[in-house]
């Protein structure tokens, strides 16, 4: 891995203080969007830390997980997989249900997305609090496919939701 690539990538996320409420450091990836080489800088890193791991699809988390999934899986050579918020997919779906710090959110699936014994990734932008990954692990499961690996960018690491993906594999490029 190449310090040099991580650099960039760090140099790429801003922090915005008190967003979206008091007390909260936002990190903000819109920079690195916009910069077409840090982008694809980051693109390879998490290609790279699959090792070569063979995958069916890439499942990407609504929604900037589309815009890291979808690259991912033209890099990967596979296709791409949404998970959506419930009510924005069109077919037969599945749905897993997750807690927020107040309430309860959920994610669906297509029923028909993957296949029996497909291997996937799962890719969304930031790991926090792990809810929503867990919930994209239990429709990638309800669809009889398995989670080779999870690939965030940014893994919050005082939130601890890495340890609530165990003992699926667990990737991030940045941790802070």
């Amino acid at each position: 891995m190449s310090d040099e690539r991580v650099s960039l990538l760090r140099a790429r996320i801003r922090d915005v203080p008190n967003f979206p409420k008091d007390g909260i450091l936002f990190k903000d990836i819109t920079p690195l969007l916009a910069d077409v080489e840090a982008f694809r800088a980051c693109i390879e890193l998490m290609a790279e830390r699959l090792d070569g791991e063979a995958v069916h699809a890439v499942v990407g988390i609504e929604s900037r997980g589309f815009m890291f999934g979808a690259a991912l899986a033209d890099k990967l050579g596979v296709g791409f997989v949404p998970v959506r918020k419930p009510g924005k997919l069109p077919a037969a779906s599945y749905r897993a249900e997750y807690d927020l710090e107040y309430g309860s959110d959920a994610v669906e699936i297509h029923q028909d997305a993957l296949e029996r014994g497909d291997r996937v990734v799962v890719v969304d932008d930031l790991i926090a609090t792990g809810g929503t990954a867990l919930a994209t692990k239990e429709l990638v499961q309800r669809c009889r496919a398995e989670v080779a690996a999870f690939v965030f960018l940014i893994n919050l690491v005082d939130l601890d939701g890495v340890a609530k993906l165990a003992p699926s594999r667990v990737i991030a490029i940045l941790d802070y």
